[in-house]
């Protein structure tokens, strides 16, 4: 019996070597040991007590005096504005007398011009195709 748990101590100190996965997880497996061994060697019935506390004593307090804020001043209202006066209305707008009908000079003679000569134009073939040149092109 000695010898099995000497094998499983030995297994227990040597496991954490094999299972390495960083800083935080290592935390974590650490802190899960303890409350692991820690529940193994208290056993479970020693953190399932029930707490026992005393109930806070009441107190009565009388209530506060009343405080009343005094009255609010008196409303003084301004007086009313002077009655408007409106001024008398603008005399009435006078046009001078119209301007003298325009009167339009005959239509100057039509001028009529002999047609612009048409000059033809060089035939130019699409681009790319007017400067071929067999001697380069057909090799």
């Amino acid at each position: 019996m000695k010898r099995l748990v000497a094998v499983a101590l030995i297994a227990m100190l040597l496991l954490p070597g094999v299972a390495y996965a960083g800083s935080a997880t290592n935390a974590a497996l650490g802190l899960g040991a303890f409350a692991a061994l820690g529940t193994i060697l208290l056993g479970v019935a020693a953190l399932a007590q029930p707490a026992i506390a005393a109930s806070a004593p009441v107190v009565y307090a009388p209530p506060p005096e009343a405080v009343y804020a005094p009255a609010p001043p008196q409303v003084v209202y301004a007086p009313a504005p002077p009655q408007v006066v409106y001024a008398p209305a603008p005399p009435q707008v006078v046009y001078a007398p119209a301007p003298p009908q325009v009167m339009y000079a005959p239509a100057p003679p039509q001028v009529v011009y002999a047609p612009a000569p048409v000059y033809g134009y060089r035939y130019y073939p699409p681009y790319g195709q007017g400067y071929r040149h067999a001697r380069y092109w057909n090799r």
